[in-house]
């Protein structure tokens, strides 16, 4: 396609100069120079071949008197980017004097690799443990280079987790607009100096630019989502952040429980509860479940008559048979809370049943075997073997506990 384009324009020249050769050659004309008393004529052919020639004569002059500048100056852009790429090498291999060396000779020669070599310089500086040197040549990038001197102040703030430095970088008014990687940058450092509300608000503008993966956006949306809960000063703020989060969002388990944690924290249990429970209706979450059986037992039985409804859609889930267990035990109804927990025991529940199992059977004066119940919760916690436990209270006379002897861990060992 690029020939065929050369092809065509060079038959349109030759036409062009064909028919203005026919139209000088028709009438040649007549032209009359007079200079300090001399006259001097041609034809217009002649003069604009003279003119031409003349012309041609000032550009080849012109190119043979600068053709020493052009070399040297040609010379010295090889010499800096032979420069800027020894000075990556020896950043790559460890050799980090001589990287800063070289790529600060690169940036002084070369204003065009200034930003990309200084830069460089900088993390050598900052590999050999000199802060300051990294810090100078940074600032010699000036205003000239002002968002890729943000950048690079913001990343190594953000190491040494610094957010609020990083945010004064990255807000300086020379270094705006911020490219993708600063948006990023100030993002993160929002979130991490608590304003993780304003850190969800620019994620629109990271997906539009592409700034980082789609799988990466996704988890930054969740956990800034999640943060931003934590963080809100009232119950306003918090349905307000809430109420703004796409629906997705407010069934996933850590940004319900998010929202959950802060709103029991601000007395605003019965919002907790319903979101909670949409939640988990929308999508199922052992975590999530446990949160619920977590939070304050107002409206037992409404919240009872719930778990078991859930309990018929999950009838394995340890979660759910010891929340149950927990909220007829403090009803009262002990029984029916053993059952649970023993169904629980056998789905897994481990040291979180047993500890239960301990209350209750300490609340009903069964102390051998709240003993032996606490005591299973520390070694399950462990990951060590649970006790049996006794059928009935007679186990009380047969197997006492033995506070005296003690195993390895601290804890009583039971003789028979």
């Amino acid at each position: 396609m690029k020939l065929f384009g050369n092809v065509l324009f060079w038959i349109v020249l030759v036409l062009l100069g064909a028919l203005a050769a026919q139209f000088v050659l028709q009438d040649p004309g007549y032209v009359l120079v007079r200079y300090r008393g001399m006259d001097y004529t041609t034809t217009v052919a002649m003069a604009l071949a003279t003119l031409l020639g003349a012309l041609i004569a000032l550009v080849v002059l012109w190119k043979l008197v600068t053709l020493p500048f052009r070399a040297w100056r040609e010379h010295g852009d090889r010499r800096s980017r032979a420069r800027l790429g020894e000075g990556l090498d020896a950043l790559h291999y460890g050799q980090y004097d001589r990287a800063e060396k070289l790529l600060a000779q690169a940036a002084a020669d070369d204003d065009s690799i200034a930003a990309s070599a200084r830069i460089a310089a900088a993390r050598a500086a900052m590999r050999r443990g000199d802060p300051d040197a990294a810090r100078a040549q940074l600032d010699a990038l000036g205003e000239r280079h002002a968002a890729a001197r943000a950048i690079a102040i913001a990343e190594q703030a953000l190491r040494e987790q610094r957010p609020t430095d990083a945010l004064v970088a990255l807000d300086a008014p020379a270094a705006q607009p911020l490219p993708p990687r600063g948006l990023v940058l100030r993002a993160e450092a929002l979130a991490a100096s608590g304003q993780s509300a304003e850190a969800y608000g620019l994620l629109g503008s990271l997906r539009k630019q592409n700034a980082m993966p789609t799988a990466r956006l996704d988890e930054y949306q969740e956990r800034w989502a999640a943060a931003s809960l934590r963080e809100a000063p009232d119950t306003n703020a918090l349905a307000d952040r809430w109420q703004a989060l796409p629906k997705p969002l407010k069934t996933d388990p850590a940004v319900v429980s998010a929202y959950a944690d802060r709103a029991h924290a601000l007395g605003w249990d019965d919002a907790a509860i319903k979101a909670v429970e949409q939640a988990l209706d929308a999508r199922w979450d052992e975590g999530l479940a446990a949160r619920y059986g977590g939070l304050p037992p107002a409206h037992a039985q409404a919240r009872q008559i719930v778990l078991e409804r859930w309990l018929r859609a999950h009838p394995a889930s340890p979660t759910l048979l010891l929340s149950l267990a927990r909220s007829h035990r403090e009803q009262g109804r002990w029984a029916e809370s053993e059952d649970y927990l023993q169904r629980a025991l056998a789905q897994g529940a481990g040291s979180a049943a047993w500890e239960e199992l301990g209350h209750g059977y300490a609340s009903a004066g069964d102390q051998a075997r709240a003993r032996i119940a606490y005591a299973n919760a520390l070694r399950t916690a462990r990951g060590e073997s649970a006790a049996e436990l006794p059928s009935d209270n007679r186990f009380r006379a047969v197997a006492p506990v033995v506070a005296e002897e003690r195993d390895e861990h601290g804890m009583p060992r039971l003789r028979q």
